[in-house]
């Protein structure tokens, strides 16, 4: 019976530092922008693109000059 009373003090303490954690990082303001996140990994995919086709161009330049 007594390990009971122990479980249910670990688990209480855990408990407590989990909500501790998420109070300070809502202060923090890591839940203050949750759209900008989803939309920016479709972004990202494009600059590689862009980046890509820009060194293309750079390597036909030099191809064209020789």
């Amino acid at each position: 019976m007594s390990i009971i009373y122990v479980l249910l003090s670990i688990s209480v303490l855990v408990a407590i530092i989990f909500f501790i954690a998420f109070i300070i990082s809502v202060k923090r303001g890591q839940y203050d922008d949750t759209y900008t996140p989803s939309v920016r990994m479709l972004f990202e995919d494009e600059l590689v693109k862009e980046e890509a086709s820009q060194l293309e161009e750079k390597e036909n330049k030099i191809n064209s000059n020789n």
